[in-house]
């Protein structure tokens, strides 16, 4: 009997400077599906998300309301749990980068980066954001004095120069390029690939890795001279400075998975199977992450997907700065957890920007949700409990059903899309499957071949038998195959149909979903009563 397959997935960890808006937890949505169905497959599987809480910001805004960093860092992170539980995440690590673990971890990174030869004190001028650090001259937004950077437009930048410690990125911009060229597809989407690739062979420049000035992060662990930074009682000396957010914020990854801790656990999982980040910290994941890996002698991860932003309409990015944003509580509110993350993922490309509303929420839900599937489902229980007297047939061979010849394309080409990250195609094409199956029953009319049956047709029994169990071996596989999106609606469609669901609440347990995605993979039995699953909603009401 072979190993199951180990797969780790990591989100980009958050901001925990104020409560997530939904285009925060949209890429979290996505990599808990691609994490319920790795586990479901029978993949041995981490999933690791969490927060980044050494922001600069966060100090400041702790003071605006009169609270130490760590209570105002602890509260936000209590908000950041409840709502993604709310829409039903289950990471395997919930990491902060406060814990003790990961400190130990980021200060272990600058020991070997300067064991290696790879940082060195120098001096940093340059345009400073209060909430992100020093910009790129590139990365600016200039209207006449006033400079901002692109992620906070409503701050105002300020001209600053320290003394820091700097990690030699240039010096790894040929191994960058080799990287690239032999691992073409490490990358995706591809023009995510390519910007990066451009923008290393325009020049990599060193950049700065502690902060002088910052009270609140994680203690620098080496002095100006070379010698530990630790004072005679073992406390941080706080004159070695504090190292800087984004050095710290990515070595989470390797933190979550027993760096340096744990040598057993770390080998276990490491190299990360896959990387989920947003476009715009392409550059930190795909040119500073992996020359960070390299200088301490780890290996790099296998893929990094980059995702959009979710857009307003006119194209303006939805963010918490601009107050153009979904509040997870009221979308959760209106279209329920499972209906939250559906929509989500179908209406957003999860491989590039995509412009959304309420309105095309509310209407995706209906219309897939409600009439779609939900209709689906619950006309065709309620016409075998009415012509069946509740009997569940086995559905007919695929040499006999419109349907199950049809499946085998279908189920190929949702996997195939699900794995390659395109969430939002693999949904279109379940749903195309959906559509195929109302169709079936406005061409099959059950309820006629009922009526005939009724009048003593034998022919007209039997196909209204095969009829009926092709409807429900459909919404069988389609419940089962959308369990990774609508996780909780999953277990409640099975029991309507009368099937077992094997699996735990984070898809774990249960024989790989293969198996039971095998057209008449279930033996005959019955249905129970049809509730709807997603209540149709009245747009005007929900405004």
């Amino acid at each position: 009997m072979t190993s199951p397959r180990r797969y780790y997935i990591t989100t980009a960890i958050a901001y925990a400077n104020s409560p997530p808006g939904l285009h925060t937890l949209f890429e979290v949505i996505g990599a808990d599906a691609l994490a319920r169905w790795h586990r479901m497959l029978g993949d041995e599987t981490f999933f690791l998300t969490g927060t980044d809480e050494h922001s600069l910001n966060i100090p400041g805004r702790a003071v605006e309301l009169g609270k130490d960093p760590r209570t105002f860092v602890d509260e936000i992170v209590e908000i950041y749990k409840q709502q993604e539980s709310m829409l039903g995440i289950t990471p395997d690590r919930f990491i902060r980068t406060t814990d003790a673990d990961h400190i130990r971890a980021a200060q272990e990174m600058v020991r070997r980066a300067y064991g290696n030869g790879d940082i060195y004190r120098g001096t940093y001028e340059g345009w400073y954001c209060s909430a992100e650090g020093f910009r790129l001259e590139a990365d600016l937004i200039r209207d006449g004095d006033r400079v901002t950077c692109p992620n906070h437009p409503t701050l105002q930048l300020e001209w600053v120069s320290e003394s820091n410690w700097f990690f030699r990125l240039s010096s790894y911009q040929e191994r960058l390029e080799r990287l690239y060229e032999e691992h073409p597809d490490w990358v995706q989407p591809e023009y995510r690939k390519n910007e990066m690739l451009a923008f290393i062979r325009g020049g990599l420049e060193d950049f700065s890795i502690s902060r002088e000035r910052a009270e609140w992060g994680i203690p620098f662990p080496i002095r100006e001279d070379g010698s530990d930074a630790l004072l005679p009682d073992g406390s941080p000396d706080p004159a070695a400075g504090r190292i800087y957010v984004w050095y710290d914020a990515l070595v989470n990854y390797i933190t979550g998975v027993g760096f340096p801790d744990d040598p057993e656990m770390f080998a276990r999982w490491w190299p990360a199977d896959l990387h989920v980040i947003g476009k715009d910290i392409n550059r930190f994941h795909t040119v500073y992450w992996p020359a960070m890996l390299m200088s301490a002698g780890l290996p790099l991860p296998k893929l990094v997907w980059v995702h959009g932003w979710l857009l307003v309409q006119g194209g303006e990015r939805m963010s918490k700065t601009r107050g153009n944003f979904l509040d997870p509580n009221d979308v959760v509110a209106a279209l329920g957890s499972d209906g939250a993350r559906y929509v989500t993922l179908r209406e957003v490309a999860f491989d590039r920007d995509s412009d959304v509303s309420w309105d095309s929420f509310v209407r995706r839900y209906n219309a897939d949700l409600a009439n779609d599937f939900g209709n689906l489902l619950n006309r065709t229980l309620s016409m075998t409990g009415r012509y069946l007297d509740g009997e569940r047939p086995a559905p007919r061979p695929p040499d006999a059903s419109p349907l199950a010849s049809a499946w085998g394309n279908v189920l190929a080409n949702y996997r195939e899309r699900l794995e390659r990250c395109l969430l939002h195609e693999a949904l279109e094409t379940l749903w195309g499957f959906v559509g195929r199956a109302n169709r079936f029953v406005d061409s099959e009319q059950p309820w006629a071949l009922a009526k005939s049956a009724r009048n003593e047709d034998p022919a007209a029994a039997q196909r209204l038998q095969g009829v009926l169990g092709d409807l429900l071996e459909a919404c069988r596989l389609v419940s089962f195959a959308a369990a990774p999106f609508i996780p909780a609606t999953a277990p409640r469609a099975a029991q309507q149909l009368g099937v077992p669901y094997p699996y735990r609440a984070d898809g774990n347990g249960g024989p790989p979903i293969l198996e039971l995605l095998r057209w008449g993979s279930q033996p005959p039995g019955r249905v129970s009563t049809p509730a709807p699953l997603f209540p149709r909603l009245e747009v005007e009401a929900v405004e």
